[in-house]
C-alpha cells in the first residue's frame, strides 16, 4: 500500500493529541492522586487508545488486506462477547459454529472479494433463513424465538454491519482511486471523537440526562456538544475525502448522530442483560462492543451514502 500524505498528517495529528492527553493525564494524576476515580478512568481510557490507535494504524498500513483481517477479528471478539450474553440451549451448538466458523468468514471472504451484491444479503437474507433452521431440527422448542433472534441479531450487529468499515475499501470513486483507506479513517476518527467529546461536554456542563435508566452518564448537553464538535471536526477534515467541507460535515453529522443512537440501542441490551460493560477486555473501556457499537450502526449508513453519491458501481 502507497502511505499518502494525507494519512501521515492524520496519524501525525492523532498521536501528538494522544501525548497532550498522556501529560495531562499524568499532571492531573499527580496533582489529585491514583485513588480519583474520574482521573483513574482517563487514565485508562488515554492507555486503551494508544493501544487501539497502533493496531488500527497497522492494519491500515497493510491495506485491504490488513483492515478487513483486523476487523474480521473483532467482529468474532464482538459476536463472542455478544452470544455469551444471550439465552443458549445444548441445541444451538450447531447454530453457533455456523455462526462463528461459516457465515462470519464467508461474510468477510466477499467483502475481500468485493463481491456487493452477494455481502450486501448474505446475511440479512441467507443466514437469517439459514439460522432458524439449524437450530429448528434439534428439536428443542423451549426459547426457540429468542435463542434464534438473539443469534441473529449478534451477527447484524458484530458481523453484517462492522463488515461495512472494509467494505469501504472496495468503492469507485473517480479522482480517489488507492485512497479509500482514509474513508475508514475519516469514519472512525470522527465517531470515536464524537464518543469523547460527548463524555467531555457532558462532564463540563452536562445537567440533563437523555435516558437516565439506559445510560445516566448522557446528557442533552453532552450530546449536542459532542456531534457539533465532531461535525466541526469532520469539515475540517474534508481534504482527506473525496467531499466538500459541507459534504463532509453533513456526512460527520449523520454518522455522529447514528453513533449516539447506536450507544443508546447497545446499552438499552445491556440493561436487559443486567450487565454494565460487554466485556473487560480493553482496560477503561469495557469489552470490544463497548468500542465498536457507534462504529458498527454508523458504518452502514456512511458506506452507502458514499457508495451511492461518490462512488461508481
Amino acid at each position: 500500500m502507497i502511505v499518502h500524505a494525507e494519512f501521515t498528517k492524520l496519524l501525525t495529528g492523532v498521536f501528538a493529541i494522544l501525548v497532550v492527553a498522556t501529560v495531562i493525564g499524568q499532571i492531573l494524576n499527580a496533582r489529585l492522586g491514583a485513588d480519583n476515580n474520574v482521573v483513574e478512568n482517563l487514565v485508562a481510557r488515554i492507555n486503551a487508545w494508544w493501544g487501539m490507535v497502533v493496531l488500527l494504524a497497522l492494519a491500515m498500513l497493510g491495506g485491504q488486506a490488513g483492515v478487513v483481517i483486523l476487523f474480521a477479528l473483532l467482529s468474532f471478539a464482538g459476536l463472542r462477547e455478544f452470544l455469551t450474553l444471550t439465552a443458549k440451549r445444548r441445541a444451538d451448538h450447531w447454530a453457533l459454529v455456523v455462526s462463528f466458523f461459516v457465515i462470519l468468514p464467508v461474510q468477510y471472504v466477499l467483502i475481500w472479494v468485493d463481491w456487493y451484491g452477494m455481502f450486501s444479503v448474505f446475511i440479512p437474507v441467507y443466514a437469517f433463513l439459514l439460522l432458524p433452521i439449524v437450530i429448528a431440527v434439534q428439536g428443542d422448542t423451549d426459547g426457540y424465538l429468542t435463542r434464534v433472534a438473539e443469534t441473529q441479531w449478534g451477527l447484524m450487529i458484530c458481523v453484517f454491519a462492522a463488515s461495512h468499515v472494509p467494505a469501504l475499501l472496495s468503492l469507485n470513486i473517480p479522482g480517489y482511486e488507492g485512497k479509500n483507506v482514509l474513508l475508514v479513517a475519516f469514519l472512525v476518527v470522527v465517531v470515536q471523537l464524537s464518543d469523547v467529546l460527548q463524555y467531555v461536554w457532558g462532564k463540563l456542563i452536562g445537567r440533563h440526562k437523555i435516558a437516565p435508566h439506559l445510560s445516566p452518564s448522557k446528557t442533552w448537553e453532552g450530546f449536542v456538544g459532542g456531534v457539533a464538535s465532531a461535525s466541526a471536526v469532520g469539515a475540517g477534515l474534508w481534504w482527506m475525502t473525496p467531499f466538500t467541507p459541507l459534504e463532509a460535515a453533513g456526512l460527520a453529522l449523520v454518522i455522529t448522530l447514528m453513533g449516539f443512537f447506536g450507544g443508546l440501542v447497545m446499552s438499552a441490551i445491556k440493561r436487559d442483560k443486567g450487565v454494565k460493560d460487554w466485556g473487560h477486555l480493553i482496560a477503561g473501556h469495557g469489552g470490544f462492543i463497548d468500542r465498536l457499537d457507534s462504529v458498527v450502526f454508523s458504518a452502514p449508513v456512511f458506506f452507502h451514502l458514499t457508495r451511492y453519491f461518490w462512488s461508481v458501481a
